[in-house]
């Protein structure tokens, strides 16, 4: 696997270097040993380990240095895989079904937006807009604001359940949006429709510092987030772990198995769910602080239904309550999102427009309709059709470890 992976490498360091379909191939054959090398209990250490770490600290940095839109895509699949992981905890570990998750990342959003940007002087006064280092510290306020609006979405909702919960949540999710489209007035919080740009981007002055006439400054840039990005998955990972195996991780289990035996145990049931909702909460509402910064930009149609639609995809895709499938559905509908499907679309403009010709059927005759990036929803939603179908427990299912008495915890 090791020879593998230097030899892939080397060909999209060297060789496959554009966006066109061919290259998207070489890039996700390079994603191949980095799924297998995460499964550290079946995989030798001594390799999964090295090729783990050589794919993210080494490998994808080159690649993207050369072209930085496999940086880009590495970027979009962390801060997606970060906002299902959030929801998986919601969905996965405690069986309540968010429709409207993607409201707590519009939190984080418009709170780096409003008070890094000019229309947060305009609006906030003296003392703004914040310069761009001051992002992490908005980072770790928006965990808190995040964790607070999720609190306060749970408290009255919570003691619905099944489809009852899911519609609250999606009018949650579109209450957001509405509202951050139209408080433009009487006071101008979210600029409205027009989105909330030029807004500040963290470290642009290591970016610019270490700039040179090969490497110029929006490259390194682009992996200044990668590392940040990078090491809000590594932490949201972890986070995850602990929960699962915790007396809450366990609290959550009961829920989703059984609200009536769980609550016979003495699990006090609003207050267990309240924490999965504002734990989700935060994981989105920091990626939404990342999400900003980087697009520097923001606007209401950034936030709509069919984004929590797509997060919930992922981790049915991957495998509900599964920590490595949630991350690989994440990476398989994102990069099939912006890789994939975009590289066939390209590819047959290009036949269109050569007239290439097969059996005596030429390409120009192929409607300009007849397009993937177009169906992406029609792909999803196939996708996820063979999925219940064929894989009804997602791509890598959750594996339930047994509670010895040493571990077992006792929730109060």
């Amino acid at each position: 696997m090791i020879a593998y992976t230097l030899a892939v490498t080397l060909l999209c360091v060297f060789v496959f270097t554009g966006n066109g379909l061919i290259d998207t191939a070489a890039f996700l054959a390079l994603l191949v040993p980095l799924f297998i090398a995460s499964d550290f209990d079946k995989c030798d250490p001594r390799v999964g380990m090295p090729v783990f770490a050589f794919v993210l600290l080494c490998a994808l940095p080159i690649i993207g240095m050369r072209n930085t839109f496999y940086l880009d895509v590495a970027i979009q699949v962390g801060i997606f895989a970060v906002l299902a992981l959030g929801l998986n905890i919601v969905v996965g570990f405690a069986g309540l079904l968010d429709l409207g998750f993607i409201a707590f990342f519009a939190v984080g959003a418009y709170l780096w937006a409003i008070v890094s940007s000019p229309h947060g002087a305009a609006l906030l006064g003296v003392g703004f807009p914040l310069q761009g280092d001051a992002f992490f510290v908005v980072a770790v306020a928006a965990v808190f604001v995040a964790a607070g609006t999720g609190a306060l979405l749970g408290l009255p909702v919570l003691r619905l359940k099944g489809d009852y919960l899911a519609i609250v949540t999606l009018g949650f999710g579109e209450v957001i949006r509405v509202l951050a489209n139209n408080l433009d007035k009487p006071v101008n919080i979210t600029n409205g429709p027009q989105g909330i740009a030029a807004i500040a981007q963290p470290l642009t002055e290591v970016a610019g510092a270490l700039a040179t006439t090969t490497a110029p400054a929006f490259k390194w840039q682009a992996l200044i987030y990668y590392a940040v990005v990078l090491t809000l998955v590594l932490v949201a990972v972890l986070a995850n772990r602990r929960l699962d195996s915790s007396s809450i991780g366990r609290s959550w289990l009961a829920i989703r198995e059984d609200e009536i035996a769980a609550q016979a145990m003495g699990i006090p049931l609003v207050r267990t769910k309240l924490i999965a909702f504002a734990t989700g909460a935060a994981f989105a509402g920091t990626m939404g602080v990342l999400f900003a910064a980087k697009q520097t930009f923001v606007s209401p149609e950034s936030f709509d239904f069919n984004q929590s639609i797509g997060v919930l995809a992922m981790i049915v895709l991957g495998g509900l309550g599964s920590i490595r499938g949630v991350m690989m559905g994440a990476g398989l509908v994102t990069i099939l999102n912006l890789q994939v499907l975009k590289s066939l679309s390209a590819g047959l403009n290009h036949l269109r427009a050569t007239g290439f010709e097969i059996f005596g059927w030429s390409f120009a005759n192929l409607p300009t309709q007849f397009e993937p990036s177009k169906y992406e929803r029609l792909i999803f939603g196939l996708i996820l059709i063979a999925m219940m179908l064929y894989r009804p427990r997602g791509l890598v299912p959750a594996q339930r470890r047994p509670i010895s008495a040493k571990n077992a915890g006792r929730v109060s």
